[in-house]
């Protein structure tokens, strides 16, 4: 039998601090799975629904984006693909009677765990003017209502279409078409808050804004640096991936500040050593560097690269042939790397030379490198220059476009790539606005419409006062909390289209409309028979998804035919489109789909095998650049400057979580249980500042526009690297403002804080 939801939020003393753990996954893995699992669905179900998640022929995990080996188990999910299924298939409900036993503001003091585990929603809800609940709306009803507020707009740029990276490839392309029908390219994307960075970067040096290797390339490669990422919780079945790399001879070097268990010692559940045995090491080198010192530490390598070469020319430490023929801007990066300031470098990675040296022997030993990164880099106001350097260092020996080599971007939601490729985007290209048009029929609007940061902004300012989510959970993803609820709080209307409660619905706008819909493991049956979605995962592969399990209520639409359904009532008459064709069956929005995004073409029919997405970069050592070549760069070394009496804080995921869904209140690798409000800090850092493991304080953010509080937090002494501390999101996300963003690509500087403690109030 499946437990009932939480009737109470868990008390913060019920905290448990115990050592971290130093190895990953094993039998411990598999039992916490299964034990969330079968509270959410019960028994049967659970084996029923695991055996279905990431095979050909059932359905896409609605947890990460790493991608499926052509060689697939018969349990092709990790622990926390597991925990991410049980949420969206629970048989916990939450229907009318719930909203009547709970107002608006009752929702607003859960924890977003308790909100998280109440279950599926049912039916369509609203918030009226004045209203103290949400309260039971017909479909229709519902619809007419967001479609007439929208249309009341004076101004399409007036209204803000934020999308989920969750969202199918059918879905994102049909939202962004209805969307530009209406007149504005408003499409912010959880994306904006993640790996934009990483985009922009790629973009700009490389061509294409995705990383250039394939899942093969990290089998069967020499080096593996692997920087400001925990994939041992963020991305579980990339160990797998590394254990056969080590396997096949590769070297691997973790970079974070933190050690993570999963980039120590990997027991593999599928095999017996893994369950019973001590498993696979596989960090060969820990590099404890400080916050924000990957930009110094990629310009020390390459920078000792260039030394070596110059030292024994005849070595061929660098791939000369390469820099010649395929790049530009060598020469200025080599002059400047020239100046290199090695206190700088020591001071900003807080590592020594000799750390640095041994790790330029990896390199040199290697003859093909992969570097593979996440929100660790991404989230900086130096990001996109970090990135960059990524890229000069790999450009050095050649290390793109050939097999064993190259970047790789681990992005985190399930199809937050595919929804880019599908047109989620703030700042389309022009080809794919001419292609779009050309198809519908009609001119897709030109001026760059508004990301994440900037769309709260224009909330805040009331120049935006329509806010329509497809899928995700906003206000808990968004930096600067009190701001984004306080920018949502003044909108006229604000629309969820959600699986699940959570934090973006307790500050609903004037009027607020929750639309439950299909979830990736629900039977998605139209009017011509029952489809199949598809998505796009982190390294360009596309695929098909088919939910099996009967939908929590019987006229639950997908989201699909949520955005026909708007756009019968509000741009019908705009486009050449046939709304109503389309949420019959998804081919024929696939059909469309070939037409507009290049690599697509026959995609209804190659969907049902999936297929590999081109990447010129990595297929020809063809860089669609300003220059058509790929891009040295030159960068200046920064660092954040941190003041006497201060850290500086980075957020990130419990083991538990997975972005802003909470599945448990444990953080089994890193020893806590119960709690989530723990900020871990080196002994030592904290004896200079005059606490101590255990104490309760309230930590505060200082910037120019003044000073944040996240309050009662509870020390961990634990071994992060000197000078730096880390908390959990979204409760740590008060602390960074709206305006404190990455320069290019405006993400929030969620791995930046310059934080001091204050005792907490008894």
């Amino acid at each position: 039998m499946h437990k009932a939801a939480p009737a109470h939020d868990p008390g913060d003393d019920e905290l448990e601090v115990r050592p971290p753990q130093t190895v990953a996954a094993g039998a411990a893995a598999v039992g916490h799975a299964l034990e969330i699992a079968v509270e959410q669905m019960g028994v049967r179900r659970t084996l029923g629904t695991l055996l279905r998640v990431n095979q050909v022929d059932g359905f896409d995990c609605p947890g990460c984006a790493w991608p499926e080996s052509t060689d697939r188990s018969h349990a092709e999910f990790c622990e926390n693909g597991a925990k991410a299924v049980a949420e969206e298939a629970t048989r916990r409900r939450v229907g009318a009677d719930f909203f009547a036993r709970h107002p608006i503001a009752d929702l607003a003091g859960r924890s977003d765990y308790w909100l998280g585990q109440q279950g599926r929603l049912t039916q369509p809800v609203v918030r009226r003017p004045g209203g103290t609940h949400y309260e039971p709306i017909g479909w229709a009803e519902a619809y007419d209502l967001i479609a007439a507020e929208l249309a009341a707009l004076d101004d399409p740029d007036g209204a803000v279409f934020y999308t989920s990276g969750r969202t199918s490839n059918e879905a994102a392309f049909a939202y962004q078409l209805l969307v530009r029908a209406f007149g504005t390219n408003n499409l912010p994307d959880c994306s904006n808050m993640c790996h934009e960075s990483s985009g922009s970067a790629l973009t700009e040096t490389l061509g294409v804004g995705k990383g250039t290797v394939l899942l093969d390339d990290i089998h069967d490669t020499d080096l593996i640096l692997i920087c400001g990422q925990n994939p041992g919780t963020n991305h579980p079945r990339m160990l797998t991936a590394l254990e056969v790399a080590k396997g096949n001879g590769a070297r691997i070097v973790a970079v974070n500040p933190l050690p993570e268990a999963g980039l120590m010692r990997f027991r593999n559940p599928q095999h017996v050593g893994g369950v019973v045995g001590r498993g696979m090491a596989l960090a060969d080198r820990f590099l404890q560097i400080r916050v924000n010192g990957d930009l110094a530490l990629f310009q020390a390598l390459g920078a000792r690269l260039l030394e070596e070469d110059r030292r024994d020319p005849a070595r061929s430490v660098l791939d000369h042939g390469f820099i010649a023929e395929h790049t530009d801007g060598f020469d200025a990066y080599a002059a400047h790397l020239a100046d290199l300031d090695w206190d700088e470098v020591e001071a900003a990675t807080g590592l020594t030379r000799a750390e640095i040296d041994e790790t330029v022997a990896d390199v040199l030993a290697a003859d093909r490198i992969i570097v593979c990164w996440a929100m660790g880099l991404t989230q900086h106001r130096n990001s996109v220059p970090t990135i960059r350097e990524v890229v000069n260092f790999l450009l050095l020996r050649g290390n793109v476009g050939r097999p064993g080599a190259g970047a790789c971007p681990v992005r985190g939601h399930s199809n937050v790539q595919g929804d880019r490729t599908m047109g989620i985007h703030e700042r389309p290209s022009g080809a794919f606005l001419d292609a779009l048009g050309a198809e519908f029929g009609f001119d897709p609007p030109r001026r760059p419409g508004h990301d994440t940061v900037d769309s709260i902004r224009a909330m805040r300012s009331g120049s935006a006062r329509t806010f329509l989510a497809m899928g995700g959970n906003f206000l808990a993803a968004a930096p600067d909390t009190d701001a984004t609820a306080a920018a949502l709080a003044r909108c006229r209307l604000t629309a969820s289209v959600s699986t699940k409660l959570n934090r973006t619905h307790t500050v609903p706008g004037e009027v607020a409309v929750i639309l439950p819909c299909l979830g990736r493991t629900d039977r998605d049956e139209q009017s011509d028979g029952p489809q199949h979605v598809s998505v796009e995962d982190s390294m360009g592969m596309v695929h098909a998804s088919r939910g099996r399990l009967a939908p929590p209520a019987p006229d639950l639409p997908s989201e699909v035919e949520v955005v026909a359904e708007l756009a019968r009532r509000l741009v019908a008459d705009r486009t050449t489109a046939d709304w109503t064709a389309m949420q019959a069956d998804y081919g024929t929005i696939r059909d469309h789909i070939s037409r507009v995004v290049p690599g697509f073409e026959d995609y209804d029919r190659r969907v049902v095998d999936g297929f590999t997405l081109p990447n010129a970069p990595r297929d020809h050592r063809r860089f669609p650049t300003a220059t058509g070549k790929a891009r040295f760069t030159v960068n200046p070394l920064t660092r954040v400057d941190v003041p006497e009496g201060r850290l500086l804080l980075q957020t990130l995921r419990s083991h538990d979580q997975y972005n802003t869904t909470i599945y448990g209140l444990d953080d089994r690798y890193r020893g806590i249980r119960r709690g989530r409000r723990v900020l871990f800090a080196h002994a030592d850092d904290l004896a200079a500042l005059g606490f101590a493991d255990g104490d309760r304080v309230d930590v505060v953010s200082e910037w120019d526009d003044g000073e944040r509080r996240a309050p009662s937090f509870r020390l961990v002494a634990y071994p992060v690297a000197r000078g730096t501390c880390a908390a959990y999101f979204p409760e740590a996300n008060v602390l960074v403002p709206l305006d404190s963003t990455a320069e290019v690509s405006n993400t929030p500087t969620s791995k930046s804080v310059v934080v001091r403690f204050e005792p907490a109030a008894p």
